[in-house]
């Protein structure tokens, strides 16, 4: 397993981040999401290239200082950049690792499970950054690793290579593999992970989706209101189709139509239009009622979407699926599946 036992990181007077405790037993896959910076910081601990001031980061029950080899050879990081013996051919490459680490692992395989079999025989160079991505999947799977560390795994990579990813990770999870995902997207880390934490200047708290709520409509704090019947026709009579948002001391109002998706984090909610996020006062129940009748739908527990944005539902595994928008930045939003039949019926199809 891994576990970090009360590290921190400071530069100054500047914390990064304070004291966190985790830990990630074999079949959990847990991500972090942060900053740039923190979660730099945080893998170049993990990997031994910044020093541990206070605390301990333990793999296999060991630190790095405890036991060397252990540590090492029991830990498997995928980084977001990384160098590669760009004359060796891939097959070449994946025989180097496993032949270092003495892995029985067949590279056949290896090949089949990241789609690259057509490839094996192509130079290092001659791939794309994705393809790239894919072979330093294969290496994990080379070096048999018990504790696996990714950095930012979707980030600049193709459709196909993400769905490579979700059922790679589902591989190590099956195999009772520790994963960790380092990332700065919240959108990643949900689809990805089962728990997901933030890790800030304030510490390491997990991120609460909010549930489905049942019961009474809340009560207009407005002196001539005195019931809930009076509310309703309150609402009935008078319906504000803007939706709005604060920055700073300026409050927006958008048009329903102008916004992409919704997203809920840590009990404040974002509208999210033109690849930019606003704060809105409303929760994402409150929004979903009043979005619902425009064309907007809850498809996960912290997320509304516009049906107009959707442009392809995304299947990565049996039990993991994504929405790809029409938006600036062709976001992706996860989409539960207890979620798929009914937008299955929205949109009208099988």
């Amino acid at each position: 397993m891994l576990r970090m036992n009360g590290i921190e990181y400071r530069q100054g007077d500047q914390t990064l981040f304070p004291r966190i405790d985790i830990e990630i037993k074999p079949g959990e896959i847990k991500a972090i999401q942060s900053t740039v910076n923190v979660r730099a910081i945080l893998l170049q601990m993990i990997a031994g290239e910044e020093s541990i001031r206070k605390g301990s980061i333990q793999i296999q029950h060991k630190t790095l200082a405890e036991d060397k080899q252990k540590y090492f050879s029991s830990l498997g990081i995928c980084w977001y950049e990384e160098g590669i013996y760009e004359r060796l051919q891939v097959q070449e490459y994946l025989a180097f690792i496993g032949s270092l680490y003495q892995s029985k692992a067949s590279i056949k395989e290896v090949l089949q499970l990241i789609q690259l079999e057509e490839k094996a025989r192509w130079k290092m160079h001659q791939l794309n950054r994705s393809e790239k991505r894919r072979v330093q999947f294969g290496r994990i799977l080379m070096q048999k690793a018990e504790i696996v560390v990714f950095e930012e795994p979707e980030v600049n990579v193709d459709l196909e290579t993400k769905r490579v990813l979700h059922q790679f990770v589902g591989i190590l999870q099956e195999q009772q593999k520790a994963v960790l995902i380092l990332t700065t997207s919240t959108e990643s880390a949900i689809t990805i992970a089962d728990t997901v934490y933030r890790l800030d200047e304030q510490g390491l708290h997990q991120i609460e989706v909010e549930t489905e709520e049942k019961g009474r409509l809340k009560s207009l704090e407005t002196d001539g209101i005195e019931s809930e019947e009076e509310e309703v026709q309150v609402q009935q009579s008078f319906q504000l189709n803007k939706i709005s948002a604060k920055v700073e001391e300026k409050i927006i109002l958008f048009d329903p139509q102008e916004i992409d998706y919704i997203e809920s984090q840590n009990g404040q909610t974002y509208l999210y239009t033109r690849g930019e996020g606003f704060p809105t006062g409303l929760t994402l129940k409150e929004l979903e009622q009043r979005l619902s009748h425009q064309g907007f739908f809850r498809c996960h527990r912290s997320y509304i979407v516009n049906l107009q944005k959707i442009r392809e539902v995304i299947t990565w595994t049996r039990n993991s699926y994504s929405l790809s928008l029409i938006d600036k930045k062709s976001s992706q939003v996860p989409l539960s599946k207890s979620k798929l039949n009914e937008l299955k019926e929205l949109l009208g199809v099988e």
